[in-house]
C-alpha cells in the first residue's frame, strides 16, 4: 500500500494537498484512524488468515476425526456429520465437542460487530467496491438483512450463497446493539443451527457414515489440493496488486 499519493494540479492549476496514507477509497473509516480502527482492520486480517489457514484442515478432519473438527472450528457441515456418527453408535461423548464447537463459530463474530460500530457501512463498502460482481453481492445481502432487521441474526446462518452473515453482524453494530445483546442473539442462533444440523445427520445416519467413510480415503488429496488453491491465489492477488500499484 502506498504511503500517500503526491500533490496534484487541478484544471484551474491549484495544487491539491498529498493525500494521507488512510484517506483512500479502499479503507473503511472516513477518517484519520486511531488505535480502535487499526485494531479491529488487524483482527480482521486474523480473520482471514485464520479461515484460509484451516481449509486444509477442514478438509483432512472431515475424513479422519469428525469430533476435532467440530471442535476446532464449529463447521455445520461435519456437526451434521456428528450427528450420523451418533446415530450409527461410533461415537457417544458428542455434547463436549458441540459445546466447544459453538464457542469456535462464533468466536470472531464480534469482530464484524466491532467494524460496524466504528465505522458504520465502511467495511460492506469495502467488500462491495472488490468488483463489480461483489457490488451486486453485497447489495443483494444488505437488502436482505435491513428487510430482516433483527430476526436477520437467527437467519444469517442460512446455507445460502450470499455473504449474509458477515453483513448482519456489520449492520448489528452500525445500528447500535449492544455487545452484550449481539453476543447473547449470536450465541442462541448459532446454537440453533447446530442443532439443527445435528438433527438432520442423526436423522440420515448410516447413508452419511458410508459417504465419510469413502472421503476418508480421498481426505488427504483433498487437503493437499486445496493446500495448492490457496498458493495460487495468492501468488495471483500478489502480482495484481504489484501491477497495479505502478497504474495508480
Amino acid at each position: 500500500m502506498p504511503l500517500g499519493e503526491g500533490p496534484t494540479v487541478d484544471a484551474t492549476g491549484e495544487v491539491t494537498p498529498e493525500r494521507e496514507w488512510w484517506d483512500d477509497p479502499g479503507m473503511p473509516w472516513k477518517h484519520k484512524p486511531g488505535r480502535a480502527d487499526l485494531a479491529c482492520m488487524s483482527w480482521i486480517g486474523v480473520i482471514t488468515i485464520w479461515g484460509l489457514a484451516m481449509l486444509p484442515l477442514r478438509g483432512w478432519l472431515m475424513g479422519h476425526s469428525v469430533p476435532v473438527l467440530v471442535t476446532l472450528t464449529g463447521s455445520r457441515a461435519a456437526v451434521a456429520a456428528l450427528g450420523s456418527l451418533v446415530r450409527v453408535g461410533e461415537f457417544h461423548l458428542w455434547i463436549w465437542p458441540m459445546l466447544a464447537g459453538l464457542i469456535m463459530s462464533i468466536k470472531f463474530d464480534w469482530v464484524y460487530w466491532w467494524a460496524g460500530r466504528l465505522w458504520g457501512r465502511g467495511m460492506i463498502e469495502v467488500w462491495a467496491g472488490q468488483s463489480a460482481r461483489s457490488a451486486r453481492t453485497y447489495a443483494r445481502a444488505e437488502r436482505w438483512a435491513l428487510r430482516w432487521g433483527v430476526v436477520g441474526m437467527f437467519l444469517a446462518y442460512v446455507p445460502i450463497p450470499l455473504p449474509i452473515m458477515a453483513v448482519v453482524f456489520v449492520l448489528a453494530g452500525a445500528s447500535g446493539m449492544s455487545l452484550r445483546k449481539f453476543i447473547l442473539l449470536d450465541a442462541a442462533s448459532c446454537t440453533l443451527w447446530l442443532a439443527a444440523y445435528f438433527l438432520l445427520g442423526f436423522a440420515i445416519g448410516e447413508p452419511a457414515v458410508a459417504v465419510l467413510k469413502y472421503y476418508a480415503k480421498i481426505a488427504t488429496y483433498v487437503a493437499i489440493g486445496l493446500v495448492v488453491i490457496i498458493l495460487i491465489s495468492v501468488v495471483l492477488r500478489t502480482m495484481r496488486s504489484a501491477k497495479a500499484e505502478p497504474a495508480a
